[in-house]
Formats: C-alpha cells, structure tokens, sequence
C-alpha cells in the first residue's frame, strides 16, 4: 500500500499523459466509467513502478524516498493490472517492464493527440471474417499500417463484410449475390457519408476474390481521396516496404487486332495466352502487362502502385483506340489486391470501353466468367443478373 499522498498537480498531469487510460500494455481501458453501465466514476490507480518505500513492491532503499512522488515514476493503471503488478505477478514485472510500457503508451497518446485534421482518413476493411483472430483483416492492423503518415478519423472504421453465403466461387450465383451485397453495403455505409463530405480521406484495406475487389474500386472511384494498401504475405503486414531498385511495368501489345480485345493481367503469376483463347471463343487480340519475374509478393511500395495506375490509364485509351467504340475488353486479373481495387478505381465508366472480368478457377478448369464492369457498377444490375 502507497504512503506517499500524490498530489492533484501530479494526478492531472498523469491523467492526461495516460489519456485516462490503463497503461499495461494491451489494456488501454479507458477509466473514467462502468464499462456496463457507462456511469461515469473515477476507477484507476495511481502506481508506483519503484514503490514509495524499500520495502514495498520493486522497492529500493536509495530510489523509493528519491521517485515516490516523481510523475515518471507513477502509472495510471486500472484494478486489474494494478493488483496483478503488485502482486499476483510482482516478480514478473521488474521495473524496467513497467518503465517501457509507461514510455510506449504516453507517446502513443501524444502522438494522437497531435493529429492534425488533414492527417485524418477513415478506416474501410473489406473481406470474409474481418476481425476474426486468424484474419488479415482488422482494425487495430490497419491503424498500426497508417501510422505516422494518417491517423483514424473514427474508431472501429467502416466495415463492408462478405455474406459467406453458401455459395462458392465455383458458382455463378456467388458473383451476383457477393456484388449486391457490396454494393448495397457501400451505399449504406459510404456513399451517402462521401456525399456529405463526412469523409476526407479513406485508407482502404481489403483480401476478395479478384473481380470483387475490383468492383470495390469502382465504387470508390478516384474521385474520393484514398490510399489503398497490400497484404504482404513475408513478413505478413499491411505495411509498405521498400521501393526495389530498376522496378517497372512490361506491356506486350499485339501486332494486329484478330478478335475481341483481352488485357491480361499478369502480375502474380504468369497467365498463358492458351488460358485466354479457352475462353474467348474465335479467337482474342491479347494485350497483356506484366513484370519482369511475376510473383505473387511483387508488389512492396507505394510508388509500385502509382506506377500501376500511371501505366494502365494510357494503356485502356490504347486498345479503346485500336478496338473502336463497340467493343468490350475482357479482362483476366492475376495480381495483388491492391493492384485489383486500384484497377477499378481508375476506371472512367463513361469514357471507357465495358469491362468484363474473368477469374481464375481451378474447380471450373481456369478462367470464368465473373463480372461485367462499367458503368453498371455505380448505377445498379442489368439485365443478365450480372454486375
């Protein structure tokens, strides 16, 4: 137990380094009320790291009397933690832990306090299981991507989850009933908060199947302020690496148009044009773009993204041109996810040719018939059942 009376100075000053807080490391409740009833209440301790007297926990016959009521010496802890650092686990907790969780957690409290307003994005995670303890997906991993470049705009983020129906990719029910469930959710939770300018900035997150993440993309367009990030898979994290020395994009353009016009994609493995023309009956004019040595970790920095979209942009005005007004581009994605949201963001649905997406399947024998992209994407189903 405490002799040494902490003055109100010294209280105030703890409260607002804690952010009114618990400060052991993954706790951060907040204690100022009833977690149940939301009544508000004074519910933390002020602990001593060295205890105020050389017999107490941690005590030191020099440095108790010297730190007992030192700010750098106290940590605003919640019951729990405080009893278990005392004593349940007092061996467990040498000074020199508690020191390093009081340090990470006061600046991790100024610095977002220091956010400044046009350093704020919201948070959109979209996939299966978000949240989940295996998933890739989740709040606090895409929060600890942003920091220091963006901060949350709001807790919890916006969260655009997959149905996991019953159906599988295999199936051609999955696409329509996936791509109405994005879209409905889209409109519910961002359109209506872009038009109202609720939000500034997003910071997109996002693991689905291709074709889906790419209707995400058009549904955001690029209009709305946004960063999209990768998945790396070693080590896994949302967070850029990088950018690696002499990286560019390859494009291969045909030397005649012979058929309906194909752009493969092939980023994160090697697409062959034999798995194109199994699907385009009677022939295809295949424009394809690629990297060096296609891999399915390619892609570690944002300035590998920005080249993505500056080289897809002229590349769609290239085959518009050369293929006319009345065709429609199929297109056959192996590639990062983010590569495939900024594909559909970079989307003109007015200017550009339709867009029918394939995915690849090894159920169904390799490429299918997923999506057709264009403008139907902002404006509602068609008539097929499509997207």
């Amino acid at each position: 137990m405490s002799q040494t009376h902490v003055s109100e100075k010294i209280s105030v000053k703890l409260w607002v380094k804690a952010g009114g807080r618990c400060e052991y490391d993954g706790c951060n409740q907040p204690l100022w009320h009833d977690d149940l009833t939301m009544a508000e209440m004074n519910r933390a301790y002020i602990a001593h790291i060295v205890a105020d007297s050389s017999d107490g926990p941690r005590g030191d016959a020099v440095l108790s009397p010297k730190l007992a009521a030192d700010l750098s010496n106290l940590m605003l802890l919640c019951d729990t933690h405080h009893r278990l650092i005392d004593r349940e686990q007092l061996a467990q907790h040498p000074a020199e832990r508690l020191q390093t969780m009081k340090a990470a957690h006061e600046s991790r409290v100024e610095t977002l306090t220091a956010i400044q307003p046009n350093k704020k994005s919201d948070v959109l995670l979209y996939g299966a299981n978000i949240g989940a303890h295996d998933s890739p997906i989740g709040y606090q991993k895409a929060v600890a991507a942003m920091i220091p470049e963006r901060y949350p705009a709001s807790p919890g983020g916006i969260i655009l989850g997959m149905t996991n129906n019953a159906f599988r990719d295999r199936d051609a029910e999955f696409w329509r009933i996936e791509a109405e469930n994005l879209r409905r959710l889209f409109d519910e939770r961002v359109k209506p908060r872009l038009a109202d300018r609720n939000i500034q900035h997003l910071s997109v997150f996002a693991v689905a199947p291709q074709p889906l993440l790419m209707l995400l993309g058009a549904l955001l367009s690029d209009i709305s302020p946004a960063e999209v990030y990768q998945l790396h898979r070693e080590p896994q994290g949302w967070e850029w690496r990088d950018h690696p020395d002499g990286f560019d994009y390859e494009i291969e353009e045909p030397a005649a148009v012979t058929g309906p016009p194909a752009l493969v994609l092939s980023l994160s493995a090697t697409i062959s044009n034999d798995r194109v023309t199994a699907v385009i009956t009677g022939g295809a004019t295949i424009w394809r773009l690629t990297v060096r040595e296609p891999h399915n970790d390619f892609l570690k920095s944002r300035r590998q993204l920005q080249q993505f979209c500056e080289t897809v942009r002229p590349l769609m005005n290239r085959i518009k041109a050369r293929h006319g007004e009345g065709a429609t581009l199929h297109v056959f994605p192996v590639v990062p996810v983010a590569t495939a949201v900024e594909f559909g963001r970079i989307l003109m649905p007015k200017a550009d040719l339709p867009i029918r997406i394939y995915d690849q399947n090894r159920n169904l024998g390799g490429f299918v018939h997923a999506l057709d992209l264009n403008a139907i994407a902002r404006n509602g189903g068609n008539g097929d059942g499509r997207v």
